[in-house]
């Protein structure tokens, strides 16, 4: 098994139509900031004035770029989920390479970046928020359904007997496990030491998942 790959930490600023070279920059800027509050005291205290005042410019510089803080929080998800985006697609691109030796990378990626900060503060934030914001509610929702994407085409490929809900429903399982790991070994978490071994269970377990589970398998579990 290869070593981890390197954590996912930055962002993917979204593209728009037209616009000034400076006012790339400036959203960049906007979208860091937002990132490093929410990661250091949370997403209540995102505020579009608390963000404005971070990144030392006036309120209505910041609403010229973003309207509202939902539209500041769409394009910050979309930066964060477009970054893995970029990474999952060079995995599952590499000429000649094994689905399972893709799956084995996809999983590792995922499992190593857990124990960034960023994804140990950002995601678990969300998690909460998303009990009571409808709104966040939706972008969660969005945002791991792109997340399993990879692990989906992978399964697919591996497993074509299976059906496509079948195969939706084991990339859940091996996607919930990996996201449940950040509790326990995420960064400053009790059992981060114990991540390197974690990994290997994981990335083991989660191989002999996709090649041996069975259709009945699946349904037994469903009644």
């Amino acid at each position: 098994m290869d070593s981890p790959p390197k954590f996912v930490t930055d962002l993917i600023m979204p593209e728009r139509e037209g616009g000034y070279l400076k006012g790339q920059e400036t959203r960049e800027l906007i979208l860091r900031t937002a990132l490093s509050i929410l990661i250091e005291e949370g997403y209540r205290a995102m505020s579009m004035r608390r963000v404005a005042a971070a990144c030392d410019m006036k309120f209505g510089n910041l609403t010229y770029h973003y309207r509202t803080r939902e539209e500041l929080v769409r394009a910050l998800f979309e930066a964060v989920i477009a970054s893995y985006e970029v990474e999952f697609d060079a995995i599952t691109h590499v000429p000649d390479l094994p689905p399972e030796e893709r799956l084995q990378r996809v999983c590792l990626l995922i499992l190593d970046d857990i124990r960034s900060k960023k994804t140990t503060r950002f995601f678990p934030e969300l998690w909460a928020l998303s009990n009571h914001d409808p709104f966040v509610f939706d972008r969660v929702q969005d945002l791991y359904v792109r997340a399993r994407a990879p692990l989906l085409a992978i399964i697919t490929e591996m497993r074509a007997d299976l059906t496509p809900e079948e195969c939706q429903i084991v990339a859940l399982f091996i996607s919930a496990s990996m996201e449940g790991m950040t509790i326990f070994a995420g960064h400053e978490k009790p059992f981060e030491p114990r991540m390197p071994e974690i990994e290997r269970i994981a990335v083991l377990s989660f191989c002999n998942l996709v090649r041996t589970i069975r259709s009945e398998d699946i349904a037994g579990l469903e009644r």
